[in-house]
């Protein structure tokens, strides 16, 4: 179990990043669903170890991560969002160098563990080719064997399928949810497909603040009957998020499908829907936003 309470965190440029954010992750995986900007790196980077907070506590088991900085780093395991590797290096000779890095100086143990690694991630083929070489959906395979080097408990995915196509986003998925059968892997992502595919528990952060967390079935389930759709043309747009509650807008056959939020039957030709996770993901925005405009009008 991880254990976050009460982090706040506030850059020099007077950005509020992490606001009395607080979470318990159990085993398995938890994802971490917000837009750009909305603070999920910060508290990545934070679990990690790699910058400090202003206040708050965070606790895995019995290691208190914040004071014990060392201790967690044994155990952790961590593919940032952007992720820099050696381009002229081989898959099989920079995750022996990163062994090495982590502590690994037996040779034998390290050239076995390196080629499980290689299989595990279905890079064995490719082992012997550059780094520069690989797709983005390989090199995002790479950086979860180099994460899994050490037999972590904690592991940390920021951003790991943005850009890649949906071959390798599925192989991608498969691999995560391997992983996440026996240790707390947290999925940090905008991409609602992810945690709806992979994560019995997940919290939506925006602003800086967590402002939602659960089970994704019973999120949505809050939704029920609550979900309005209709499709429009392009210029009616304007005139429906001036009477409605406009949660979302997407593309369909040349057409706009939108989805509104409305506790009781909205007419104007809009039907009832079920609701699913990405309605609850704008949902939340949107009453993120609201609340953030009326500090700000306050």
């Amino acid at each position: 179990m991880l254990e976050i309470k009460n982090l706040d965190k506030t850059y020099a440029n007077g950005v509020h990043a992490l606001d009395n954010v607080s979470l318990e992750i159990p085993n398995g995986m938890f994802g971490l669903l917000g837009p750009n900007g909305a603070g999920k790196s910060t508290l990545m980077r934070t679990i990690a170890t790699l910058q400090p907070v202003d206040s708050g506590s965070i606790k895995f088991s019995g290691i208190d991560v914040l004071k014990q900085p060392d201790e967690i780093r044994r155990t952790l395991g961590y593919l940032p969002q952007d992720f820099g590797v050696y381009p002229r290096i081989s898959a099989e000779a920079m995750l022996d160098h990163m062994a090495i890095l982590k502590g690994i100086v037996n040779s034998k143990e390290r050239k076995e563990l390196v080629a499980y690694l290689l299989v595990q991630t279905n890079l064995d083929k490719v082992r012997k080719k550059a780094l520069t070489s690989f797709s983005g959906g390989m090199r995002q395979r790479f950086g979860i064997a180099q994460a899994m080097i050490g037999d972590p408990k904690l592991m940390i995915v920021d951003e790991p399928t943005a850009g890649l196509d949906p071959e390798e986003r599925n192989r991608f998925h498969n691999l995560l949810a391997e992983i996440g059968e026996n240790v707390v892997v947290i999925l940090s992502t905008h991409i609602v497909e992810d945690v709806s595919d992979l994560c019995p528990n997940m919290a939506i952060m925006a602003n800086g603040r967590i402002v939602a967390s659960g089970q994704p079935a019973d999120l949505t389930k809050d939704l029920s009957g609550k979900i309005w759709s209709k499709t429009v043309s392009k210029e009616e747009v304007a005139g429906c998020r001036e009477k409605h509650d406009l949660i979302s807008t997407r593309l369909f056959a040349g057409q706009t499908v939108l989805h509104v939020y409305d506790e009781n039957d909205p007419g104007d030709g809009f039907m009832a829907v079920e609701a699913g996770l990405e309605d609850v993901y704008f949902h939340k925005l949107s009453e993120a936003k609201a609340t953030t405009a009326d500090i700000a009008g306050a």
